[in-house]
């Protein structure tokens, strides 16, 4: 693909020199023959000859030209207006025909009128030395960046590659244009050398661009490093693409260079459409031609074909339009055909050479920057070029005020809202970067807690940059269309408090939210209660919280209707428990027991890291009926208190098993005799009386009795 490339962009830079060479000879070849015959005319043919060159003659003849039937004609409307105008210009271009020989061969003869005093030779020296410079300029800079990139400058990147292939036909484009600028050149051939020499600049700077992009995809097959990654199309598609843009922009440049040549010679607008015209069946052949062989998915023939006719059916209404003069419509027409494809193909394009995969927040920004920034530029250079073409083509519509205000408001609209897009794309990438950083789960509890903070209010902040930037879109794009946003502004204001009155809940929980985000009451993934609503924090919106409960079911609770947040996920947590043990337990044997059982936690490496003080015994909470009450209380780290409680209580019961400590249950004795049930009620009564008594009196420090 590369030796291919490049014979191929060798032989359209060839053709490209031989079409100007040819273009240059044939406006300079019958000068040369008529040089020794021409003769001096009289001195006043002389002079009539400079007044009609003079420009404020000329502009005051085509403003009588023009003045004469506007003031004649009556005053209609813009489709009465529209077609009287199609019809003058398909008219003209009708009369011009037999007048197109004639015209070349007044337009020869006024430059050989120009060129008397300056011969054939210094000018073709002069044209020489501007390829000599500019050719010069492009090759000593291409020598030195590829012996600057050395062996290695085919693995130095899509962008480097690029460079170095554009950047040469830069210098030749600054040294050709300014050698051209310097040169002393008669005004009629400078004027008409210039678009040439500009056509075949911007060809080969397009078709070096074009091999920038398609050359990964083309060489992909043959390679799998970086380029090959980079490919976005098959490498027979990246071919033909290429191929068949080298062929519309040498086409494009053609039609453009022939166009401006003519103008600059004087040829009256008529004969210039029927050139135009002309030109454009060539271009719209190619046009056909490209669909009819353009590579695609695989579909049914038939819908391929009925696509491929609405395609053809689109691109003869286009040409028709430019033949009638209606170049608002016509590039139009082409923005609608050939926009949304350009851009898709620019987008996936930029995605496949850009890094996408970093986590630095310079590399995100950049690739934002250029996958969004290609396509603003795309639409806005598009935007401009309609904008120029309405302001030269579009002397009709101009007349309508109102359809001159919408027009140039939706093409400032579309601009506005490409740039609120960019600045859109490029603070929400920050702020999920920042909020995907603040995910990683880290050791440090300060750094912890700081996260979970951002985790909590970057969203927040995305919400409320999308909402801001959206309406000052929208207000930018409403001024520009000519609504006096003043006075809605001012009936937003009026109408926002009636709001605010009207609904105050809703600014009670906006306002309760702003004011719980600035306590920092709560964060993303705490587990808080308040009142009856319990569980863990998922998100938050402008108003509410949402709290996923520790069942399954999700809670979205407005911020007015907080109220008190027991927040039970910061720092540490003191958890307590009690147990029944019988009256007859030794106290400080259970105490003794349960400090090998708190030793035992912190052994386990598993719950070890969660506890922050172990299981120990406050001591006796209360005496029952049954039994004593014994309090315990351990610190753990929020989340995980029930877990260590559970292991906690497996190994006090295991403990106090092999110790014979037993837990306190009722006693119930059962007996035939209804006397003698009575009496062992009773003295099972007496007896629990009587050891509660005794543990009392002993907790109370007295003798028992």
């Amino acid at each position: 693909m590369n030796v291919a490339s490049s014979h191929c962009r060798n032989g359209v830079f060839l053709a490209s020199s031989v079409l100007f060479l040819q273009l240059v000879f044939a406006l300079i070849g019958p000068v040369a023959a008529q040089e020794p015959t021409v003769t001096a005319p009289p001195a006043k043919v002389q002079q009539l000859i400079g007044l009609l060159d003079d420009p404020e003659v000329r502009q005051w003849l085509a403003s009588k030209q023009t003045a004469t039937p506007e003031a004649q004609a009556p005053s209609t409307g813009l489709a009465s207006r529209l077609v009287a105008q199609i019809k003058k210009h398909l008219g003209g271009m009708r009369d011009a025909v037999p007048r197109m020989v004639p015209e070349w061969q007044a337009a020869r003869e006024r430059m050989a009128s120009d060129m008397q005093n300056h011969g054939t030779m210094p000018v073709l020296r002069g044209f020489a030395f501007i390829l000599f410079l500019g050719y010069g300029a492009e090759f000593l800079l291409r020598y030195f960046l590829r012996r600057g990139a050395g062996r290695s400058a085919a693995h130095d990147g899509w962008a480097l590659n690029a460079f170095t292939n554009i950047a040469p036909l830069v210098a030749f484009a600054i040294v050709g244009i300014a050698a051209f600028v310097l040169s002393g050149w008669p005004p009629r051939l400078e004027a008409a050398v210039a678009p040439l020499l500009i056509a075949w600049i911007v060809a080969r700077l397009l078709i070096a661009v074009a091999s920038a992009v398609f050359k990964p995809a083309a060489t992909a097959a043959a390679t799998s490093g970086a380029e090959g990654e980079h490919a976005t199309l098959a490498p027979d598609d990246a071919r033909f693409w290429f191929n068949r843009s080298v062929l519309f922009i040498c086409a494009f440049a053609v039609a453009w260079a022939i166009g401006d040549l003519m103008e600059a010679l004087s040829f009256p607008a008529d004969v210039r459409d029927l050139a135009t015209a002309i030109l454009g069946l060539v271009v719209l052949g190619l046009a056909i031609d490209t669909v009819r062989r353009r590579p695609g998915q695989a579909v049914m023939a038939g819908r391929r074909m009925l696509r491929n006719a609405m395609i053809v059916a689109f691109l003869v209404l286009l040409w028709l339009l430019w033949v009638a003069g209606m170049k608002v419509l016509f590039w139009i027409g082409i923005y609608v055909l050939g926009l949304p494809p350009l851009l898709r193909f620019t987008s996936a394009t930029t995605r496949a050479i850009l890094d996408t995969s970093g986590t630095d927040g310079v590399l995100v920004l950049r690739n934002v920057l250029i996958e969004r920034g290609a396509r603003l530029v795309i639409i806005a250079l598009a935007a401009a070029w309609l904008a120029i073409v309405f302001r030269f083509n579009g002397s009709t519509m101009m007349q309508d005020d109102a359809f001159n205000r919408i027009f140039r408001g939706i093409l400032a609209g579309v601009v506005i809202l490409l740039a609120a897009d960019l600045i859109w794309q490029l603070a929400k990438e920050i702020i999920n970067l920042r909020v995907n950083q603040a995910s990683v789960e880290v050791a440090d509890p300060a750094q912890l807690a700081r996260n979970m903070r951002m985790r909590t209010l970057l969203p927040i902040l995305r919400n409320f940059l999308a909402a801001f930037i959206a309406v000052v879109a929208v207000l930018m794009v409403l001024s520009g269309l000519g609504v006096a946003i003043g006075p809605l502004i001012a009936g937003a204001g009026v109408f926002g408090v009636a709001i605010g009155f009207g609904s105050q809940t809703l600014v009670k929980d906006i306002i309760s939210g702003i004011f719980y985000m600035m306590d920092d009451a709560f964060r993303v993934g705490e587990y808080i209660q308040s009142g009856s609503y319990m569980g863990t924090v998922e998100s938050f919106s402008i108003r509410s919280v949402k709290l996923r409960h520790h069942r399954g079911p999700v809670f979205t609770v407005p911020f007015g209707s907080l109220g008190a947040v027991q927040n039970m996920s910061r720092d540490w947590v003191i958890d307590k428990f009690k147990i029944n043990v019988s009256y007859d337990t030794d106290v400080a044997k259970v105490k003794k027991v349960v400090k090998g059982v708190g030793a035992a936690l912190l052994e386990d490496p598993e719950l070890a890291p969660l506890i922050i003080e172990t299981v120990k015994m406050k001591g006796v909470e209360q005496f029952g009926d049954y039994g004593v009450t014994l309090s315990f209380a351990m610190t753990t780290k929020p989340g995980h208190q029930t877990q260590v409680r559970r292991r906690a209580q497996a190994l006090i019961k295991e403990a106090f098993k092999t110790h014979g400590i037993s837990f306190a249950s009722p006693t119930v004795q059962v007996a035939g005799d209804e006397a003698q049930s009575t009496t062992v009620a009773a003295a099972a009564t007496r007896d629990a009386i009587a050891k509660k008594n005794a543990a009392l009196a002993q907790a109370q420090g007295a003798p028992t009795e």
